[in-house]
């Protein structure tokens, strides 16, 4: 069922003083809810010149100069209002007037217009005051209708934005604060408050919300909507209070940049020193081999040089005979063999020591293994080792950097001597294996030395960590195996007995997803 629709209220007004006037004002300037439902269709007055019959005109209301023409059908008057003091004219209207018309003397509209400006008058200073203090809030706020429309800003919002209050009041929200020419919908890529508090219906707040200021630069805001409610749980309007925060964020980011930079500056150089820390190890390694290789390279070149002395003296003794011949013939086939030992030798150690490219390659794991032992005999033989090979002669190739994984073979075959020299049972085994279930190489070193007490086994991947006495090696031998292993995608194991020995264990896998080395990078230990 439909309401009835309201009948408009018909007006006249007898009286054109200033009174007139003001209502006249009021009326017109000031429009209202009320405005809907009345309407004031003339004024009485017969100085047609008095203020309130001027205002009338001026506003296209019609003037009468005899009251009783607003009895008159045609003006379908439903109220008089006398706006002159004095009983005498209330008394003629009233005993004159039609019985429909209502009247409303001075006396009760003067209380009700004093009344009614005092009020007003009390609401305007409390608005002012409002006004003062949200002008002076350095927020800004912004007082958006449903219909995404402007209709109420301060003064910093003005000065941030750069346009003056009529410039602002009654245009979209979208075309001030974003400049589009479109509403910010949820799949925009623009963030809309709004639009959160519409879905969620409670207050939003977005952190770093970007807007346009008045030069077209994008600035960072702190923004926080509310929703005003209205009775029937509808929402009204929003008020929108934001902050700038642009230039904290830009401090943030270059505080953050800065930080970034000193990270990376003190990452290049731990890696530097690092890189020269793990050399260092590596030379501390080819030391001790160079010092025991010495013997091994001593004995041929005292071999050779004996031979020469004995073929020099065969040949100054006279012409050589067949059986000379045949005789130098084999001493020069023994001095090109003891050649080669030493040149192999000498090439073994010169690619440990030298800081080669690393990449990636098909390398045979046995192959591997006799080279190291090759740098590692005259060490093994001083020491009394016996050495014990358990070499699986159909390996497949695996995919390594080669040199890489000889520095772990280097430094696990030297602690496993180094471990066995105050021993009496000096037994070294290397075994390597094939398992086809897992598509990898399985090679082991065990010593038959001191061990390792339970405590360190959880330590001994650290950098730095060491057992072994000053000037034995700086803590870095099994964090780089371990680095390198990992590097590899592989495992390693460790199984060890206090005065009876230990193994390692070390899987790697053949055709697995090896992580690729960079011909400028080492392995870079400060991962683990």
């Amino acid at each position: 069922m439909t309401e009835p629709k309201q009948q408009t209220i018909n007006i006249g007004i007898v009286g054109g003083g200033t009174y007139c006037r003001e209502v006249l004002k009021k009326y017109v300037i000031e429009p209202s809810e009320a405005r809907q439902y009345t309407r004031i269709v003339a004024v009485v007055d017969k100085d047609q010149e008095s203020p309130g019959i001027k205002e009338a005109q001026k506003l296209g209301i019609q003037t009468l100069e005899d009251y009783e023409e607003l009895y008159e059908a045609h003006y379908q008057i439903d109220i008089i209002i006398i706006l002159k003091p004095g009983r005498e004219l209330l008394d003629r209207i009233i005993s004159t007037r039609p019985i429909h018309i209502r009247i409303l003397s001075f006396e009760v509209f003067r209380f009700l217009w004093q009344d009614l400006g005092h009020a007003e008058f009390e609401l305007n200073t409390r608005n002012k005051e409002m006004e003062t203090i949200l002008n002076h809030i350095q927020d800004i706020i912004v007082v958006i209708s449903t219909e995404m429309e402007i209709i109420e800003v301060n003064q910093t919002f003005l000065d941030y934005m750069g346009h003056s209050r009529e410039e602002i009041i009654g245009q979209k929200c979208y075309e001030v604060l974003q400049k589009k020419d479109h509403h910010c919908y949820i799949n925009d890529n623009t963030f809309c408050p709004i639009n959160d508090v519409i879905r969620n219906r409670q207050p939003s707040r977005r952190t770093s919300l970007r807007q346009v200021d008045q030069n077209g630069k994008q600035r960072h805001l702190d923004v926080i909507v509310y929703p005003i409610w209205e009775k029937d749980g509808k929402i009204s309007k929003f008020i929108e209070i934001g902050r700038d925060v642009t230039e904290l964020k830009n401090e943030q980011e270059r505080i953050t940049s800065r930080l970034e930079k000193m990270v990376k500056d003190r990452t290049r150089e731990l890696q530097d020193t690092h890189a020269k820390l793990l050399h260092q190890d590596k030379m501390s390694s080819l030391g001790k081999l160079s010092a025991a290789v010495v013997h091994e390279i001593n004995n041929p070149i005292s071999g050779i040089l004996n031979l020469i002395m004995l073929m020099k003296r065969i040949h100054n003794e006279g012409e050589l005979s067949s059986a000379d011949r045949e005789q130098f013939s084999s001493y020069l086939d023994l001095m090109e063999t003891e050649t080669k030992r030493i040149s192999r030798i000498v090439s073994n150690l010169l690619a440990f020591s030298r800081q080669s490219k690393i990449e990636l390659k098909r390398l045979d794991l046995n192959e591997l293994i006799e080279r190291t032992i090759v740098m590692n005999l005259n060490l093994i033989k001083i020491n009394h080792i016996q050495l014990n090979r358990q070499l699986r002669n159909d390996l497949p190739k695996l995919r390594g950097a080669e040199d890489q994984l000889q520095q772990v073979l280097m430094n696990l075959i030297s602690n496993a001597v180094e471990a066995m020299e105050s021993g009496r049972k000096k037994v070294l085994t290397i075994k390597t294996t094939h398992s086809l279930a897992e598509n990898s190489l399985t090679f082991s070193i065990s010593d038959t030395g001191v061990g390792i007490p339970p405590e360190h086994i959880s330590k001994l991947y650290e950098p730095f960590f060491t057992t072994k006495k000053n000037g034995k090696g700086v803590g870095l031998g099994l964090s780089l195996v371990y680095g390198i292993v990992h590097k590899h995608k592989g495992q390693i194991e460790i199984d060890s007995t206090v005065n009876k020995g230990t193994t390692f264990t070390i899987e790697l896998p053949i055709e697995g997803e090896i992580e690729e080395f960079d011909g400028d990078n080492e392995i870079n230990m400060m991962e683990f």
